[in-house]
């Protein structure tokens, strides 16, 4: 990979396994909003960036940062560091699995905040993607930090005190229904030291699933999403319904409960589960998979 410092921005060249329509759009994020130039724009790590990338001829174009800020968030939260291609070729062993990743061959995991991802998946529940969008963007723009960029106004997600001073009926003007007092339990657990997001993320995948789950709110694929999406634990395979449907078509020949998916998954995919997870939730969710 090469980097060409421009004014306001970087241009990465010789980058490999990149699309930002398949990682923006494979479910894994709340806060990315595609431009009309097909750019998409988010904010992550309390900082705005733009981004547009163009997977054949291998360049991306990051707005609004630096070398400095590269290296120290968005090396890591895109995941550069790691051989996507390699990944790639050895899930497409499996012919499924090839079918998927030749469907979204420019996913990559992002390496994304636990205290946010805590907050965005307990929204998730029951709920779709631009309900979820919603209610953590409100929340942000309630009690986050605004900043700015190209004229408009955004807001980086609050942490635990804001949200506690907030309370119950500040918190439910996010619209996130019944969600709200787990919002707040959590908050409150966080802000205690009763959950610490960064000793769950140093545990063995069952124990911090296990851990995580002793916060109301947080069932077996909310803490899955948490574990894949914020502290690298490739080997969860979070089932949502899109999932089960791609999973049950084409690998089983009957109904399964989600227990017995986690397990096949584990068996099959082992610690590259969670990049199988996403190639198959991308494929069925864009052929909506019955």
């Amino acid at each position: 990979m090469e980097i060409t410092e421009v004014e306001n921005g970087l241009i990465l060249e010789y980058v490999e396994d990149f699309e930002a329509r398949h990682i923006f759009e494979c479910g894994q994020c709340f806060r990315w909003k595609k431009e009309q130039d097909g750019s998409y724009t988010g904010i992550a790590y309390g900082r705005v960036l733009n981004v547009k990338s163009d997977y054949e001829n291998g360049i991306v174009l990051l707005g609004n940062t630096n070398l400095k800020d590269f290296w120290s968030i968005w090396f890591d939260y895109f995941d550069l560091g790691r051989n996507y291609g390699a990944i790639k070729e050895a899930l497409s062993e499996d012919p499924v699995l090839g079918m998927a990743i030749s469907h979204g061959k420019g996913i990559r995991i992002l390496k994304q905040e636990p205290w946010e991802l805590l907050i965005s998946y307990i929204i998730s529940a029951n709920n779709s993607i631009p309900m979820i969008s919603r209610s953590v963007g409100l929340l942000s723009e309630m009690y986050g930090k605004q900043i700015h960029y190209r004229g408009e106004a955004y807001y980086a997600f609050p942490d635990p005190v804001k949200l506690l001073e907030a309370g119950i009926d500040g918190i439910s003007l996010c619209r996130a229904g019944f969600r709200c007092k787990y919002i707040y339990q959590a908050a409150k657990m966080v802000e205690a030291g009763e959950i610490r997001l960064q000793e769950i993320a140093s545990m063995d995948i069952d124990n911090a699933r296990t851990t995580l789950m002793k916060i109301p709110g947080v069932g077996p694929k909310v803490a899955d999403c948490i574990m894949l999406f914020s502290m690298q634990k490739y080997g969860a395979y979070p089932v949502d319904v899109w999932v089960k449907r791609v999973t049950k078509h084409f690998f089983f020949d009957r109904d399964v409960k989600m227990k017995e998916i986690q397990r096949f998954a584990e068996e099959k995919f082992g610690d590259m589960a969670g990049f199988a997870q996403e190639y198959l939730f991308y494929f069925a969710r864009d052929l909506n998979c019955k």
